[in-house]
């Protein structure tokens, strides 16, 4: 942005809307408003974590497009951020393309990530970034073929990986080990995904070492004002079913994968964030996913926007990644410096039900080194996301053990 900062709820604020207000959302608009901005905060669910906290909430079912379009020009926000993919980005593009609004970091970057099938070809097809083998399926016997073969073409074969092409958190994700595993992935990934769209990606299983997540940044340069692009430490991390549970920073890396990992993440990055029609260069921080074995390294996603992984960085960083993606979207300098070593570790909800409350928070805030993160979401699930522990230490392995073991003495519980 090239104008200055202005008042909160004065007629100079700077307006900023999100799309999609969970904790991630929740923090982006924390670091927002510390730099002056008035805030607009939507979700399909009312007292969603970040509306808790925004100077105005809204609550719409977002990937409807007449809906989408009326609330962006009633609010006539500076910059709208999509944080969440089930969004009708067509519609954030013909305003974009229209001159009412600057989506973050580009409308067609909004689009390409909101599902699997937009970005696994632009990365593969398009940039000839290395991936997983995979292809797109519309039906149980169409996925059954993509992994047996057919007409002498090869197919992915077993052990694979069946997504949704639209979710998140690892909703609908499968392991298919065996031909007895295909009905069921197929019948995950329909209730899993995001959007009921009736068809998944099938990947083929990478004997990786380890995956990461590499923060990149492309912000404004101080002095000459142009796009830089900046890397957080790796953030090493664990999976079950697709969904994070713990992760820490940095990773070990050897020389070579690093600089094989930030050279396949500004590719994408650079792409997502190119400039069309006239309109600004995408700006904003990236959390890029990598395969890595050896010196080898994969492609697997790219969410334009902070990660969850990334949580890890509001104890090992100067600057967390909601800072870091709050100063590159208003044009403002960043700093990817580490400051500490540390980990994080989800607290999950354990419970259904609504309004419950938290039992041995000063007994994980008595592990050294510690912070929670309590999201404040209405409606708990038994494997929802409720909060999150985090350590900092010197010792990034004693950090992982101490962060899992603050995570384990928090104890929700239905009122």
């Amino acid at each position: 942005m090239n104008k200055p900062l202005g008042t909160p709820l004065s007629p100079h604020a700077t307006r900023v809307m999100l799309l999609g207000a969970g904790e991630l959302g929740k923090e982006v608009l924390i670091a927002l408003q510390r730099l002056g901005v008035e805030t607009i905060a939507v979700d399909r669910y009312a007292d969603a974590p970040g509306q808790q906290v925004a100077h105005h909430a809204r609550t719409l079912v977002m990937s409807d497009p007449g809906a989408l379009r009326a609330l962006i020009r009633a609010e006539n926000p500076d910059l709208v951020v999509p944080e969440i993919e089930a969004i009708a980005t067509p519609t954030l593009e013909a305003l974009e393309a229209e001159g009412a609004v600057r989506v973050i970091p580009t409308a067609r970057a909004a689009r390409l990530t909101m599902d699997r099938e937009g970005i696994r070809r632009l990365a593969a097809e398009t940039l000839g970034l290395p991936t997983s083998p995979y292809k797109f399926c519309d039906s149980q016997a169409e996925l059954q073929a993509a992994i047996d073969g057919a007409e002498g073409r090869p197919g992915i074969g077993y052990p694979c990986i069946v997504k949704p092409v639209m979710s998140s958190s690892g909703k609908g994700q499968s392991k298919l080990d065996g031909p007895g595993d295909v009905a069921k992935a197929w019948d995950t990934a329909m209730a899993g995904g995001r959007v009921s769209k009736g068809r998944v990606i099938v990947e083929g299983f990478i004997d990786f070492d380890y995956e990461i997540t590499l923060l990149t940044v492309r912000a404004l340069a101080p002095q000459s004002g142009r796009v830089e692009t900046q890397f957080c430490q790796p953030i090493g991390h664990v999976q079950v079913s697709g969904d994070y549970v713990e992760s820490w920073q940095p990773h070990p890396m050897t020389h070579a994968a690093l600089a094989r990992a930030q050279e396949i993440a500004k590719a994408v990055t650079d792409d997502l964030g190119r400039a069309a029609d006239g309109r600004p260069e995408g700006l904003g921080l990236f959390g890029v996913e990598l395969f890595v074995k050896g010196d080898e390294v994969w492609f697997s996603e790219v969410s334009p926007r902070p990660h969850d992984t990334g949580m890890v960085t509001m104890v090992t960083q100067w600057q967390n990644e909601f800072e870091l993606h709050a100063r590159a979207i208003l044009g403002l300098p960043v700093d990817t410096g580490l400051k500490s070593p540390g980990a994080s570790a989800v607290i999950y909800g354990g419970v259904d039900g609504t309004g419950v409350v938290f039992d041995g928070v000063a007994e994980a805030l008595a592990v050294p080194n510690s912070e929670l993160r309590l999201f404040g979401k209405p409606e708990s699930f038994v494997k929802r996301r409720m909060g999150v522990a985090l350590v900092h230490d010197a010792d990034v392995e004693h950090a992982r053990v101490q962060a899992k073991l603050a995570a384990s003495k928090v104890r929700p519980r239905l009122p």
